[in-house]
């Protein structure tokens, strides 16, 4: 694993920890305010200042990634439960219902992700499981284009072709020969899944479609720092920090694992795969 992998590997475990321990580890009370001590900047009691109410950005910050977090991971599961599962059926099945399939994934990926989840955010209502909801929605589709792809090129191999002349049923190919093959193209593809939802769930807090407050969330805390910015840069700057690092460490990792595994190599079918970048997924 490349240089670049380990150390997106180690943001991703420090961002994992962080997101779990923010309870602990954090100084303050993210939502107490202090109206005496707004905008003060970054200090030796208040490591990253403080917001327009005095609360510490520090906390803040610390329980935001348990929001980023938990959106992820909960939209990532999704989509991709549902995708595979998708995109399994349709590969299997093949003629009409592989067509129909994949022309209902095809009207959804010709729409920009991120403005079907703030149109979805919008209808259902600003809050954290309408916005795992509008994430997955429009994630599961580059899930079942990929496991569709591979799964019509696993098939034809010659150890598929052995086992159905041996009598195995479908869900004996796919349990046995089928899913083994697609565990390293999906945990690339869900890596990826997994930075877009982070930035995603903050557009959409940026936006006031994410949680409220006054839960922490880096996109909210974006949205009130761009009132301040010229006054008190620190408010923005920690937060878009903080997802840049983030997500860029997740795509390091990504990359390293694409590598790693070698998903972009071999058939046809396993050059899909490559479209792993999909927003929003």
């Amino acid at each position: 694993m490349s240089a670049s992998a380990r150390l997106g590997f180690a943001i991703v475990i420090l961002f994992v920890v962080v997101a779990s321990l923010a309870p602990r580890i954090a100084p303050f009370d993210p939502a107490a305010p202090a109206l005496g001590e707004s905008l003060r900047t970054p200090s030796l009691h208040h490591l990253l200042g403080q917001d327009r109410l005095g609360r510490d950005i520090l906390s803040r910050v610390l329980y935001g990634a348990r929001v980023s977090l938990v959106v992820s991971l909960s939209a990532v599961g999704l989509s991709l439960a549902f995708g595979t599962a998708l995109g399994l059926f349709s590969g299997i099945s093949g003629g009409w219902i592989d067509e129909v399939v994949m022309r209902v994934v095809d009207v959804l990926l010709a729409f920009p992700g991120i403005l079907l989840a703030i149109a979805l955010a919008a209808v259902l209502g600003p809050s954290l499981a309408n916005v795992i909801l509008a994430l997955s929605v429009i994630g599961w589709t580059s899930y079942a284009r990929l496991v569709r792809a591979e799964t019509l090129s696993i098939r034809s191999r010659p150890h598929v072709e052995a086992a159905r002349a041996l009598g195995a049923g479908p869900p004996r190919i796919v349990l046995r020969h089928v899913l083994p093959l697609l565990a390293g193209p999906l945990a690339v593809q869900a890596t990826f899944g997994f930075a877009g939802a982070i930035v995603a769930e903050a557009s959409l807090s940026f936006l006031g479609l994410g949680t409220q407050p006054p839960t922490p969330s880096w996109g909210s805390m974006l949205s009130e720092g761009r009132t301040f910015l010229l006054v008190a840069p620190h408010l923005a700057l920690f937060p878009g920090l903080v997802i840049f690092v983030t997500v860029l460490g997740i795509n390091f990792l990504g990359d390293g694992l694409r590598d790693w595994l070698d998903v972009t190599a071999g058939s046809p079918g396993n050059r899909s795969s490559t479209d792993l970048r999909a927003p929003g997924a």
